[in-house]
């Protein structure tokens, strides 16, 4: 009787835990379905962007909320196109400025996507950073509910660069390739890679006519210690082969030496 009691009484908690655990866990938030936003842009030029939403009404489960936009673009145009099931279009609003707020995503609009585009033209470098690259915020969503409480959907950031500083990045690049190499090919190019972090620390501080002359001769030194290595082993290695043939000669002459005269009678 008591082990029944018991056996009741597990299946009792364990039911409860159950419960309480699907109580706890969040549905699915706002989900990003589709996107196209450049990785990488040069100032002063113009972008665009779009991203696509879907499971508007989850995580919190609301038939309404609010949407809004930032950007750090300058010149900005966005354009917020709303979808219901079948695809069809049934609102389509163009804020203006770097920020929107207060769009309203309604179950009973029947919108259920969400299309988001965004132009404009990308902003200044504000200070440089080699590794991670320098980037800006091209696109951040938000979901406001009322009452105040707001949470973030995602965020897009994008590397943005000059033309003298992509090329002292990919300067800098080959630099470190040709130093891996020449590690890997058993080198030391202790003076490429003290080269190598002074580019770095140039191209951090803007100097980047300065960080692409250091990257290059950290390349050149890289490249020397790499064939000084390579012209070592093929040194190593043919010494080792004439020694080698050496042994094996003296090896020939000191058996023939040990088997005498020959018999002329046979």
């Amino acid at each position: 009787m008591t082990r029944t009691n018991s056996n009741r009484s597990s299946r009792v908690v364990l039911a409860a835990l159950v419960v309480l655990l699907a109580a706890t866990v969040p549905a699915a938030a706002v989900s990003v379905t589709g996107e196209d936003v450049p990785e990488e842009a040069q100032v002063g030029t113009q972008i665009s962007a779009t991203v696509t939403l879907e499971e508007l009404y989850q995580n919190p489960q609301s038939e309404q909320w609010q949407l809004s936009g930032a950007t750090e673009l300058t010149d900005v145009s966005w354009t917020v196109v709303f979808y219901d099931q079948t695809g069809s279009q049934v609102n389509l609003v163009e804020p203006t400025g770097q920020s929107f707020s207060g769009l309203d995503v309604a179950a009973s609009d029947g919108t259920a996507e969400v299309e988001v585009r965004i132009t404009g033209t990308v902003p200044e470098v504000d200070s440089y950073t080699y590794d991670p690259p320098q980037e800006f915020l091209l696109m951040e969503l938000t979901r406001g509910q009322q009452g105040g409480a707001s949470s973030t959907v995602d965020a897009w950031r994008t590397h943005h660069y000059t033309e003298t500083s992509a090329s002292a990045r990919t300067a800098i690049e080959e630099a470190g390739t040709a130093i891996e190499q020449a590690r890997s090919a058993g080198a030391n190019p202790s003076d490429a890679r003290a080269n190598y972090d002074d580019a770095v620390a140039a191209y951090n501080d803007g100097s980047f006519d300065v960080a692409t002359n250091l990257a290059n001769r950290a390349t050149q030194q890289a490249n020397q210690a790499q064939q000084s290595q390579q012209t070592q082993q093929l040194i190593i290695y043919a010494v080792g082969g004439l020694l080698l043939v050496g042994l094996i000669v003296g090896g020939v002459v000191y058996w023939r030496s040990q088997q005498g005269p020959e018999d002329p009678l046979g």
